[in-house]
């Protein structure tokens, strides 16, 4: 077993109280795994856009400078309101998954101790992390922890929305930011289960790579026809559950629009309430950031509301925990791979230019933490 060393080097993002985000490299004791505990060698951990969100605290990137061993950057004025009651003053480490090998392993978990696993545990973006045994995902032997460093949120995200969709008696859904790796997930799911999925995506491009995947009902939101065919696509699927990544804006209510437009093009009794067919969209993202706009002419039957995988998680029991944990490892490489565009070290985070490109979280560009380089 390699030798561990007494230090290790994390990233951590903190809030001052003159209005800046300072995302520093640090170093700090290697910490030591108790009873149920698990100490990881991480190998690859993904830059999601949850985990970018807490990196940079909504500051203006553009105006990133390096500062030794810091990355600094201002505060928009309409971010520090937000932000000032939890992240001033408060050092936050940062990095929501990843993968590595386990190098030490406390009582209970010995038989982890040597695998390669998937994890998901708050500060990925360190050279070691200190991880509950059971929010360990092992791996075949063999695996490449790149292929493992994404394997909890998108994955577990993806079945989710399946999953809430079931629980809650649609039958189809729609996805807005579609050509993502968590929305080609999606995409490989509903084919495998047969369920009706409209993908949402800005861009032809985009909607061509997951046409590639097999995607049925892809409609592009910057053509001038875009509502006629969500419209359209909503009525050959039924959907009448949306999940949107989008979150400000029209998005939510052109989704509600159309499911109410294609529920009364197929002869729904409708009144001047409108139908009574109920229609829920769950924002679960923050591409934009400013208000939800809603044109209220779908009716009175309908539900707009947050949606985030660890509340879900919370409402799982310990059987659909496994058989949705065991789905992922079973579709590792197929159904729930990962595409990378940029691999960077702790310090490469730091570097302003670099920032700049994973703070756009630009669709076919995903950034991989690589902390051993």
């Amino acid at each position: 077993m390699t030798e561990i060393p007494t230090t290790m080097r994390r990233i951590r993002s903190v809030v001052t109280a003159d209005g800046s985000v300072e995302v520093s490299l640090e170093s700090v004791a290697t910490p030591e795994p108790r009873d149920g505990q698990v100490l990881v060698r991480v190998e690859a951990a993904p830059l999601n856009p949850s985990d970018i969100a807490v990196l940079l605290a909504g500051a203006s990137v553009a105006e990133a400078r390096r500062d030794g061993d810091s990355l600094v950057m201002p505060l928009p004025d309409g971010a520090r309101g937000l932000l000032a009651t939890t992240r001033v003053g408060q050092p936050t480490i940062v990095g929501n998954e990843g993968a590595g090998v386990v190098v030490a392993a406390g009582a209970g978990a010995e038989a982890l101790l040597g695998k390669t696993v998937g994890f998901l545990s708050g500060g990925s973006y360190a050279e070691y992390r200190l991880v509950p045994a059971m929010m360990c995902l092992p791996v075949p032997d063999g695996t490449d922890p790149r292929d493992a460093a994404s394997c909890f949120v998108n994955p577990l995200t993806a079945l989710g929305m399946v999953e809430t969709m079931r629980r809650e008696g649609h039958t189809a859904l729609v996805h807005t930011a579609a050509a993502s790796n968590l929305g080609q997930m999606l995409t490989r799911i509903c084919l495998e289960d047969g369920v009706g999925l409209v993908n949402v995506v800005r861009r032809p491009e985009q909607g061509a790579l997951l046409r590639e995947l097999g995607a049925e009902h892809v409609v592009v939101s910057s053509e001038s026809s875009y509502q006629d065919d969500l419209v359209a696509a909503v009525g050959a699927t039924g959907a009448t559950l949306g999940f949107d990544a989008v979150g400000g804006g029209e998005t939510a209510g052109q989704l509600l629009m159309a499911m109410e437009s294609a529920l009364i093009a197929k002869g729904t009794p409708a009144t001047g309430y409108g139908t009574s067919v109920h229609k829920q969209v769950y924002i679960y993202g923050g591409l934009d950031t400013g208000p939800i706009v809603l044109d209220r002419r779908f009716g009175f039957s309908w539900g707009v509301a947050g949606w985030l995988l660890t509340p879900f998680l919370g409402t799982l029991s310990p059987e659909d925990h496994m058989r949705l944990r065991g789905r992922v490892v079973e579709g590792l490489t197929t159904t729930f791979a990962s595409s990378y565009s940029d691999e960077v070290s702790l310090d490469g985070l730091l570097d302003p230019a670099t920032a700049q490109g994973y703070a756009r979280q630009a669709t076919g560009q995903k950034f991989l933490v690589r902390p051993q380089l």
